[in-house]
């Protein structure tokens, strides 16, 4: 099993199948994994195989990592199309995630004004007042809901707080007023226990379709498994059944990519 374990506070510029030239910030430690979610098509793996021994990187150490890095980047002619916080688990748990915000849109102002700034999410803290705020100052809140069906949540996205609650996150959500953008993971096969975790079909679709309809978000993104994942008997969804389900979201005047 082939596992990714990111660098902190920066790395990349890598090229990213859903934003272009992406500058990644990694907010967890850079020696494991700390994560609300313990997905298991994570390719970072589990989070019992990768505990961390590590703090997380200070505000100050992630400022000035990321100046030094756009200075090296404009030095080299490269010019990134996002900053984009994901890595080694939920970036919105960092303590400092909302002055670390601040920070990274005046240095984007000061050396890339064209660049994005990105946040991927599992949408686990976006109830706490700091990080909605802080969620709405970047470009693209980018916000995950696999499905709204409970049962599947737990036994594919396998959240760590015994309190998470899929009609709260979908509440949460609703609350940025149209300006959050939602991910959505489609993939087929089984666990390595032999349960079915498809949720291409109509069973899941349609109450997943009626409520991004409810939300009414900026943007949907739809993907599927890309790496090799910790659980080894997952399959991508097909590109059919993606496009599929793209062209459904768009039909409700939704804009929609997928990314194969």
């Amino acid at each position: 099993m082939s596992t990714i374990i990111y660098p902190s506070p920066i790395f990349g510029p890598v090229h990213s199948r859903r934003l272009g030239v992406s500058l990644g910030i990694n907010l967890m430690p850079a020696d494991g994994k700390i994560c609300t979610f313990d997905c298991i098509y994570c390719e970072c793996g589990f989070n019992e195989d990768h505990r961390t021994k590590t703090p997380h990187p200070a505000r100050e150490l992630v400022a000035t990592a990321l100046e030094n890095k756009l200075k090296e980047m404009i030095k080299d002619n490269i010019h990134p199309d996002v900053l984009t916080f994901a890595g080694n688990g939920e970036p919105t748990s960092h303590p400092h995630f909302a002055e670390i915000i601040d920070d990274t849109i005046r240095l984007r102002d000061m050396y890339c004004p064209q660049a994005k700034i990105s946040v991927l999410s599992n949408s686990t803290f976006i109830h706490r007042p700091k990080v909605h705020e802080a969620l709405s100052k970047v470009d693209n809140n980018i916000l995950k809901l696999d499905t709204i069906d409970m049962e599947y949540i737990k036994k594919v996205d396998r959240p760590t707080q015994p309190s998470y609650d899929v009609n709260r996150i979908i509440a949460d959500i609703k609350a940025f007023n149209g300006q959050a953008i939602i991910q959505t993971m489609f993939l087929k096969g089984t666990t390595d226990e032999g349960v079915d975790v498809d949720n291409t079909s109509d069973s899941f679709v349609t109450p997943w379709l009626k409520v991004v309809k409810e939300i009414a978000p900026r943007e949907v993104m739809i993907y599927t498994i890309d790496r090799e994942t910790p659980d080894q008997h997952l399959l991508k969804a097909s590109p059919k059944e993606l496009n599929t389900i793209r062209d459904k979201v768009i039909a409700m005047g939704i804009p929609c990519t997928a990314s194969y």
